[in-house]
């Protein structure tokens, strides 16, 4: 029922760049720490860069616990479920790291992204992942469920919001500069954007 690829194209890539949602994991190294699990949404802030790598948008948000993991160890995977099209699930295991807004790479990994205006959400990194382990599953037991719109809150909230004032509200968020468990999260205050 499973099986394991060298890569991601063809149809592993149709059927990942097809989704409107995906989920993302990361872990500490401590065995008692956080194991943090989020969705990820809005359409044209996912790309694939070649067929060993991937990488999405990272926006304004009140934690910044997947930073905080890869910058610790670079340990994440993704997945994708299929809601509406025949059963299928996806998973990317792979090593992840945060490019912020100061990284000279920063720019060159934006224009990936075309279709979505990134100064409407708070950018504040871009998570470029390379795979190591390429897995597809059934997902017989997932629901079907239909894709209406992305929500346009997350927009709407932070539009308003200038450099200053975007690091002005991470300082103020317990768990974005240090994460549940203490490690290094998102660097503040916030480099300005080039955008």
């Amino acid at each position: 029922m499973g099986k394991t690829y060298a890569c991601i194209e063809g149809r592993l890539r149709s059927f990942i760049e097809a989704q409107p949602v995906f989920f993302t994991a990361t872990a500490p190294l401590s065995a008692d720490g956080t194991v943090n699990l989020s969705p990820k949404g809005l359409k044209g802030s996912f790309a694939v860069l070649d067929d060993r790598t991937v990488a999405y948008l990272d926006f304004a948000g009140s934690n910044a616990e997947t930073i905080a993991h890869l910058r610790e160890n670079g340990r994440i995977t993704l997945m994708w479920c299929a809601f509406q099209s025949p059963p299928n699930i996806v998973r990317v295991h792979g090593r992840g790291e945060p490019v912020f807004r100061d990284d000279p790479r920063f720019m060159e990994l934006l224009g990936h992204f075309p279709d979505i205006d990134p100064a409407q959400h708070g950018l504040r990194a871009i998570i470029v992942v390379t795979a190591e382990l390429v897995r597809d599953t059934c997902g017989y037991a997932v629901p079907f469920m239909a894709y209406e719109a992305d929500r346009d809150l997350h927009g709407k909230r932070f539009a308003r919001e200038d450099d200053a004032s975007l690091s002005a509200y991470f300082t103020k968020k317990e768990h974005i500069a240090t994460s549940l468990d203490g490690l290094p999260g998102l660097p503040l205050p916030l480099p300005p954007s080039t955008v």
